[in-house]
């Protein structure tokens, strides 16, 4: 049952980027490296107060959504009661979702999509490199390490 609970968390990660991008990559442009915003701005693809606010909006509600789904398997589908089996699940589905990020999303789609290349940037470097995915990878996996905590906390709280 974790697999397929796995699965549909991580498809659920990809709808929620293909929501942030609907109507075009340019709506997702606060995903790409700085230089790619920068000539995007600069050539008049977007403007900077609109990628923010875009950026702050997908965020929060991504943030909200990926958390209560996470709490909802662990707490409720899983009726999981006590705080190590929570937060040993909840690390498992955020390392997934982390590593999962960087391959499936950030190496496969993007890298192997036309979708996400922006007229005007195609001279620029838009797709981490494997030590950059790896690198930022291993920097988030830590990171998980400590939030696992908290939604194990919150999972056995509320459920």
């Amino acid at each position: 049952m974790i697999i397929v609970q796995l699965i549909l968390y991580c498809f659920l990660f990809t709808y929620m980027v293909r929501l942030a991008v609907r109507g075009g990559a340019i709506n997702g442009l606060y995903f790409y490296p700085k230089p790619v915003q920068e000539r995007a701005i600069e050539i008049g693809l977007t403007a900077q107060d609109t990628m923010n606010r875009k950026r702050k909006r997908f965020m929060v509600l991504f943030y909200i959504v990926m958390l209560a789904a996470l709490l909802l398997i662990v707490g409720f589908w899983n009726k999981v009661m006590d705080f190590k089996t929570a937060y040993l699940q909840s690390l498992l589905f955020l390392e997934v979702m982390n590593w999962y990020d960087g391959i499936a999303i950030d190496k496969l789609w993007v890298g192997h999509s036309k979708f996400w290349v922006l007229p005007g940037t195609e001279d620029i470097p838009f797709v981490q490199t494997w030590r950059q995915v790896l690198k930022k990878r291993c920097v988030l996996t830590l990171i998980w390490v400590a939030g696992a905590a908290v939604t194990a906390g919150l999972a056995v709280l509320i459920f």
